[in-house]
């Protein structure tokens, strides 16, 4: 086994383990708190809308889908350890302001200061160790958006355990706090830990070394003033509508608008790196249009599998993944040196090749033709710059 394999399983085993470990006993104090006529209907409410918040949320996940592994490992991580650790810190800050401020104003002083710092720390955590570990997968500011997106949904739904269970054992209206929390705000955490990882994006996708050590510490820091702001409004219930509609509203925009931003930048990114594999032939003329673009990869993909049912329908889905795999590679083997850059281009060209071969799909023995050339170029939305 690739040392680098290995080195992945160890990893995403000793975070298996410890959620394993973690994640009962922190359902456990779920479970003791809320009783157990709160505790499975409040798990039930839960965990049945999350597939839905998924697969919304991997739906801007267009060109360079990541690994379905490494985003459930990311999942987890938000769900077991990252809430063990905010069960754990909240109640040791709840009992500082407990002594310092009374219990009256405790939860206060906890939701407002304590919690959203803790859980954007521990949630912020997994993206970090992403960042750092797993260099080949983190390339971008949609990639940051997007393993934020399962980090914080893992934890929203373990987290909803506790409000839904407490409110159905309580008869305080589990339907209001299912809209609020479920329909109003299923993306709360997602968007507070969307900040962390834009940052780390921007630092990834820059050569500037300022912008490597700044841009993940603002990340990090509007993420918790966002998450402070949200937990002020819900414990003051007055100004809820006004900060939802004035802070989260456009706060949310803002990450859509990035999203859109950050896709027709990746879109650029592989067209410009595989003209040189259409030059060697790797790949057909028109395939470099196909793989930027959405609407053509779903088309492609559609004929693929009328024509040749679910067999080239995935060897389609593949091809198109190899591709972009390859355009990013030699993104990445452009902005810094990496031992194996030969053996993982020759890797992923003859993979390219072999379902190439598959599709039916003849190698390309001549360059493309100056009118190709200046179609990509003139169909490139943004410059590929570093920022």
């Amino acid at each position: 086994m690739p040392r680098r394999s290995r080195k992945n399983w160890i990893l995403a085993g000793l975070i298996l383990v410890n959620a394993v470990l973690l994640g009962p006993i922190a359902l456990a104090v779920i479970g003791y708190g809320v009783g157990a006529a709160g505790f499975f209907p409040g798990l039930l409410m839960a965990a049945v809308p999350v597939p839905f918040y998924v697969a919304f949320a991997l739906w801007v996940d267009r060109f360079e889908s990541e690994p379905s592994w490494l985003l459930a490992v990311t999942f987890i991580w938000g769900a077991a350890i990252a809430v063990f650790f905010s069960l754990l810190f909240n109640w040791v800050g709840s009992g500082i302001f407990a002594v310092l401020a009374g219990d009256a104003s405790a939860s206060t002083y906890t939701a407002v200061l304590v919690a959203p710092l803790v859980e954007e720390l521990t949630k912020g955590a997994a993206l970090i160790l992403l960042f750092a570990w797993k260099r080949d997968e983190f390339d971008n500011v949609t990639d940051g958006i997007v393993y934020a997106s399962m980090v914080g949904l893992g934890f929203a739904m373990t987290e909803n355990v506790q409000y839904y269970g407490q409110a159905v054992a309580e008869h305080t209206g589990a339907t209001g706090v299912f809209v609020l929390r479920g329909i109003m705000g299923p993306f709360s955490h997602p968007l507070f830990t969307s900040m962390t990882g834009i940052g780390l994006g921007l630092a990834r996708e820059s050569d500037k070394r300022w912008v490597k050590n700044v841009a993940p510490l603002i990340g990090i820091s509007v993420a918790i003033l966002l998450h402070s702001i949200w937990n002020l409004a819900a414990t003051f219930g007055a100004v809820f509508i006004a900060a939802y509609f004035l802070v989260m509203v456009p706060a949310f925009a803002g990450v859509g608008a990035i999203v859109i931003f950050s896709l027709r930048r990746e879109a650029n990114l592989i067209r410009t790196h595989l003209e040189s594999v259409v030059a060697e032939g790797v790949l057909g003329r028109e395939d470099v249009l196909v793989v930027t673009s959405v609407s053509r990869r779903l088309g492609a993909s559609a004929r693929a599998l009328f024509t040749g049912g679910f067999g080239r329908w995935a060897a389609r889905r593949r091809f198109h993944a190899l591709a972009t795999d390859l355009a990013f590679h030699s993104w990445r083997v452009s902005r810094e040196a990496d031992e194996d850059a030969r053996a993982i281009h020759a890797e992923l060209v003859a993979d390219i090749l072999a379902v190439r071969a598959r599709l039916g799909l003849a190698r390309e023995i001549h360059p493309p033709e100056p009118e190709l050339v200046r179609r990509l170029t003139r169909e490139t939305p943004l410059p590929v710059t570093s920022m």
